[in-house]
């Protein structure tokens, strides 16, 4: 068994690289630090910045930490920087960019210079009050666990970790600096910005911080909308949504902050007799996310968690002992964008997370390709731009261990999406219009705008995903039959 003599001089040689690391990498922090001292303040990197440097994966966020004020940080910043916000400064914060060479290589930093301080709630507010601290110490301890309370005092370069947030992170733990009822008392957030790292980081999270987390579920709703959603956007996006997700779940948050996820522990899918729908749904989650091509999708990762949430309200037990959910994907779209809204998301991503869980189960009427030419086309045009993350969704939505129908079930998506690129080819089915435009409408009926034109061009659209392309004068023809019709 090693010393303590040697096991201090281990910890002393892992903090000397962590120092290293951080230097080699961010050459800018001693830069900005003479700068701190010469104007008589401390800086220090800190939090995830110093975390990150330890699991080697420091980027271009830089956080740092500092006895200046506010205001003095920004007289400091300002000659430095290449660009300076201040939109954080209420609660201590001065934003700034910074272009600097690394190596070969140019690199264009974040930075964020907090002001030493502490911030807590009351029973009545929706906002942290800040205080501003006196030492780095008295920082590190309000931060919420203990693998981001570290920091590198600049630019001596000595290495500050008071609560053994070095071996937290070697063991893959989230703690908090406190005990874990004072850090949510100060901040209920910060229960899911546990489910956050847990997610991102693929850390455990501590027994008593779980059990703090059950026990004071119900603070999360004194913290806004807006930073609940960032925090579960963080979540969702991160590399293990489940582990997240479980944990809101197991500790009562989710009930809080998105209820529809734990009511779907109780039911049980037709479809997937052996998962009930909440596990079905993680696991379309994460068969989602093996289809992404370009990075995490929100946008898929969303629909792909909500996309049956509304089997529990349309459960129904049938006479021949099945269980069937009519129309769950109506209700569901409907009940996302009641969850979505209320989280403050933009209208734009409302939409589009709403009407990809309303088509999830459009592709079941297909069965082995018996669509007409003209269905294809509507599942085309109902999709419109989302039709690439529909496709993703819907093959995610497989979960059946049973291998022949799983396998039966893509050989026949293949063949619509076969028969998607073939029509598109031909169709140009991206851009779906009727062979007569607006103007063309009112020239040949001799009509004014006004409601008739509406009239006439959605019975031409209807027509071209009826039939296909008709060619003008075929579609003329029509037109004037169809006018004739209406006028009689």
């Amino acid at each position: 068994m090693p010393n303590a003599n040697e096991e201090t001089r281990a910890l002393s040689q892992v903090q000397d690289r962590a120092v290293s690391e951080l230097l080699r990498v961010a050459p800018v922090a001693d830069d900005l630090a003479r700068r701190f001292q010469e104007a008589g303040f401390s800086l220090a990197l800190v939090g995830g910045s110093v975390r990150d440097a330890l699991l080697g994966r420091l980027g271009n966020d830089l956080d740092f930490t500092t006895d200046a004020l506010p205001q003095d940080v920004l007289k400091i910043m300002r000659p430095w920087a290449d660009a300076v916000w201040d939109v954080g400064i209420a609660f201590g914060t001065v934003g700034a960019q910074k272009e600097a060479r690394v190596g070969d290589t140019d690199r264009s930093f974040q930075i964020e210079v907090t002001t030493y301080r502490s911030e807590a709630y009351d029973r009545t507010s929706r906002k942290p009050e800040v205080s501003y601290g006196d030492s780095i110490e008295d920082d590190l301890v309000r931060r919420d666990f203990t693998v981001n309370a570290m920091a590198v005092a600049l630019p001596e370069k000595r290495f500050v970790d008071p609560h053994g947030g070095l071996d937290d992170l070697a063991a893959g733990v989230l703690r908090t600096p406190g005990t874990p009822e004072a850090s949510f008392s100060d901040d209920p957030l910060r229960m899911m910005r546990a489910a956050r790292f847990a997610a991102q980081l693929d850390f455990e999270v501590a027994a008593e911080v779980v059990a703090a987390m059950k026990e004071m579920a119900g603070r999360i709703e004194i913290v806004s909308a807006e930073r609940v959603r960032d925090e579960l956007n963080k979540l969702i996006l991160s590399p293990h949504p489940r582990k997240g997700l479980s944990l809101l779940v197991d500790t009562g948050i989710a009930e809080y902050v998105l209820p529809e996820l734990p009511a779907l522990h109780l039911e049980r899918d037709e479809h997937h007799r052996h998962k009930d729908v909440y596990e079905h749904t993680l696991i379309v989650l994460e068969q989602a996310m093996a289809l992404e091509d370009d990075g995490p999708d929100l946008t898929l990762r969303l629909a792909a968690l909500l996309h049956d949430i509304g089997k529990p309200r349309t459960r129904r037990f049938e006479n021949d002992g099945r269980v069937s959910f009519h129309h769950h994907e109506m209700v569901g779209a409907k009940m996302t964008k009641k969850r979505m809204t209320a989280l403050k998301y933009s209208n734009e991503l409302v939409k589009d997370v709403s009407r990809l869980v309303e088509l999830h189960l459009r592709f079941h009427g297909y069965g082995t390709g018996e669509w007409t030419d003209s269905a294809v086309r509507r599942y085309v045009r109902d999709a419109g731009p989302l039709l690439s993350r529909l496709h993703k969704l819907t093959r995610s939505d497989c979960t059946t261990r049973n291998r022949r129908k799983a396998t039966a079930l893509s050989r026949a998506y293949d063949g619509l999406e076969k028969r998607i690129a073939e029509l598109q080819e031909q169709e140009e089915l991206d851009a779906i219009r009727p062979d007569l435009d607006g103007n063309q409408i009112m020239e040949i009926l001799g009509v004014k705008p006004g409601p008739a034109v509406g009239l006439a061009y959605k019975h031409m659209l209807e027509l071209r995903l009826e039939h296909g392309p008709m060619g003008h004068d075929a579609a003329v023809a029509l037109l004037k039959e169809w006018w004739a019709g209406q006028q009689g």
